[in-house]
Formats: structure tokens, sequence, C-alpha cells
């Protein structure tokens, strides 16, 4: 999975960036495969949107300065029940409402839970804002908990922004880390603040510094001044891989605060033309559909027309009609039994067709309880203990009569013509 790792300044220097006119420097890195990047630097951020869009994954490494680390004892709940509590755990340790901020809860350490609280608008700011320049998923951690960690011993970070201002990103613990502002007041000073602020914070801890690569010397004069310093701050140059292999043990993902899925969206650019092409076959399969029920409809009305006037030329002082075929096949059944015929669904022509299917299969009528006419349909009660052959409904299918059974020991008997 290729990835795309994002260090942005912290919302301050941002603000400031944005009121100068400055595009929003932030330092980058491209992973396919591994911590190794294949590709690295800075650059401002909307020069990265052919990267951005390539990608799969976005990872964000937050400024420790915009992102305070709690840690809450928290009793067991479930996880929905954890998310509503985590406002009214940390409240009283918050200067900001809880309601302005996204809080997430991370690993358990020592029976106590690292929560992860940034100012809300931020955070959805920056979502907005990759996502806008093509972002498929957004991941965000606190960078302190992306430094390397040694039991014992402190590490921390310098970022440079190419102004007078800087970060100390430090980690004090397994779960624990602060951001320190530095801002001094001609750039070539900032490294002897960032060593002064690391001092006061951590002044008994030995502490790994990684610095910029470039500015090494820089602050190996900066920290020769400090003698007090030397034996406990070790300096390093900065790398990406460090920061890479923090961020797979880091327990955080801060968007998830906000509701945002850190799965991959589905990147639907490749399937325009397939779901454009299926769509066009739903459309002529769906017009196909219609025209070929249009036809049959004007088939059917030009049937039923033909079928009115059939009806009404046979009988035109007929004035109310429903259905013609019903209505025609009654008039002839009338018309029939005026003239002497019988109708096969007669009460004689089911029941003389009932007793030859009966007495051919070598049944003796003493069998027969009851003979009832309801509906067009004969029905046949047999006495208790008298169970119908097999050969009867052969002989009743002979002579194009179905039957049901309706009830114990009771048929209904119907002409099929």
């Amino acid at each position: 999975m290729s990835t795309l790792y994002l260090r942005l300044p912290p919302k301050t220097a941002a603000d400031n960036m944005q009121a100068a006119g400055t595009p929003l420097i932030c330092q980058f890195a491209s992973v396919s495969n591994g911590v190794a990047p294949d590709r690295e630097g800075i650059a401002p951020l909307q020069e990265l949107v052919e990267a951005i869009k390539r990608t799969q994954r976005v990872v964000l490494l937050l400024a420790a300065s915009d992102v305070t680390l709690l840690r809450v004892k928290v009793p067991p709940m479930s996880a929905t029940r954890l998310k509503a509590a985590l406002p009214n755990l940390v409240e009283d340790q918050l200067m900001s409402d809880p309601a302005e901020s996204v809080i997430v809860a991370g690993a358990t350490d020592d029976g106590l839970r690292t929560v992860a609280v940034i100012h809300r608008g931020w955070l959805e700011l920056l979502n907005k804002t990759l996502r806008a320049l093509g972002a498929r998923s957004v991941s965000a951690v606190p960078s302190q908990l992306c430094l390397p960690y040694e039991t014992g011993r402190a590490s921390a970070a310098v970022t440079e922004y190419g102004t007078d201002d800087a970060e100390v990103t430090l980690r004090l613990g397994a779960q624990e880390g602060i951001g320190l502002p530095v801002f001094a007041d001609q750039p070539e000073l900032v490294p002897t603040e960032s060593i002064h602020a690391l001092g006061a914070i951590v002044p008994h801890t030995p502490v790994t510094l990684y610095v910029p690569q470039p500015r090494l010397p820089s602050y190996e004069d900066a920290l020769a001044m400090a003698p007090e310093q030397n034996e406990r701050i070790a300096l390093a140059a900065g790398n990406w891989t460090h920061w890479i292999a923090g961020v797979s043990k880091a327990s955080i993902d801060l968007m998830t605060g906000l509701g945002t899925s850190a799965g991959l969206s589905v990147n639907w650019r490749p399937w325009r033309w397939p779901l454009a092409l299926a769509g066009l076959l739903l459309v002529v399969n769906a017009a196909g559909l219609n025209i070929d029920w249009l036809r049959m409809k004007r088939e059917a009305d030009a049937q039923n027309n033909t079928m009115l006037q059939t009806y009404k030329s046979a009988f035109p002082k007929e004035t109310v009609i429903i259905d013609p075929l019903a209505q025609m096949r009654q008039k002839v059944a009338t018309t029939q039994r005026a003239a002497g015929q019988i109708a096969p669904d007669d009460f004689i022509a089911l029941s003389a067709a009932f007793a030859e299917a009966w007495s051919g299969a070598g049944q003796e009528p003493q069998g027969i309880a009851s003979l009832e006419y309801h509906d067009r349909a004969l029905l046949v009660k047999f006495k208790p203990g008298t169970t119908p052959p097999e050969q009867l409904h052969n002989a009743l299918a002979a002579r194009d009569l179905s039957f049901s059974e309706v009830g114990s020991g009771v048929w209904r008997i119907r002409s099929g013509k």
C-alpha cells in the first residue's frame, strides 16, 4: 500500500503563514513498501496534489503542541459508552470546552488510559483540505508518540519552519509527550533556544535530540555553549525512518473522533467508463422492455375492442358490458339451457359423469352419503369408512373433471371444460 506521510506546522504557525500570505509548508515522505521513503522533501501543500491523488493513504503527523495527551483512569466499559463518557472524564483537565475538541482514547498502560485531545475546527480543516486535494484515506496521529522511545531515556525532535519559529517535540514516556514552541529573535538562535527549552523541561533525564541534517553543526555549537547539557543531551540527525516506524506503533488515530473512517474510500475514477456502459445497457434494456410492453398492450386493447364489437353485434340490446368474454360465455350457456342442452358444469352433467367414474372404478353407490351442488361445483360426501380408490382419479380425469378435497371425506368436483 502506498502511503504519504505529512508533517504540518502547528495551528499557530499555520495561522501566521496564512496571515502573511505564505503557502502552508509541510514536510513529506512517500512510501511504497516498508519504512524507507521513496521520496521526501519540503514543499507547499498545494504542490503535493498529484502525490496525494496517487497514494492510497495519507497519514498526518500532527504537531505535538496541537495535541494534548492525558492519562486518565477509565473504568471498564464498551467502546460506545467510553466515547460518550470521555468529555466528562477529561473536562477538569482541559482549559477549553470539550465540545470544541476531538477526544480519542488510546491504549491502556499501568491502569491508565491515554486520551488525545485536539481542537475540532483545526482537525476538520485539515481533513477537508486533504479530501478536497484528492485524498482517499486520511489518518492523524500525534507526532510525540511517533518518536523512538527507550525506558529511562526521553527523545525529542526539532522542527524548523524556515523562520525564527520552531517546535520541539518531546516524548517523555511510552504514552506521554508534549510540544514546546520555540520563539527566537533570529533564525540563527533557534538551536540555542531549543536546547535551553529542552533543558528546562527535562533537566535530569537523558535525551536524544533529533535535528535537521543540514543544521546539525549549528546544534553542536549551541550544545557546546551549554556544557551542563553535554553529558545529558545526545544529538542525532533526524530522518523519516523513525517517524514512519513510530506511526505503525501509535495507538491513536484522531480522525476517528470526527467519525471519519480510516479505511480506504472507493476511487470511482477508474470505474467511470464501466459504470457508464452498465448504465447505458440498463437504459437500453429498460427501453426495450417498455416498447415490448406497449406493443403487447396495443394488441390486448385491439383484442378487447374486437371482443366488445362482437358482443355488441350479437347482443345489441345489452347496455352494461364489463367483461365481454365472460358475459358471452354466460349468454351462450343460457342459450344452450334454453334450447335443452346441458352445460358441462350443470348438476346433471357433473353428477352423471361422476356416477360413471364411480361405477367404472368398481365402487357401490352405498359408499356415497350425499351430493350437493354449489357455485357450479358438485360436493360429494363419502360415508365413514369409504376411501375413494386410485382408479377414481384417472376416471375423473378421463371425463375432464377435476377434484379437490375440501374436508374429511368431502370432495369438490368441477368440470374442466
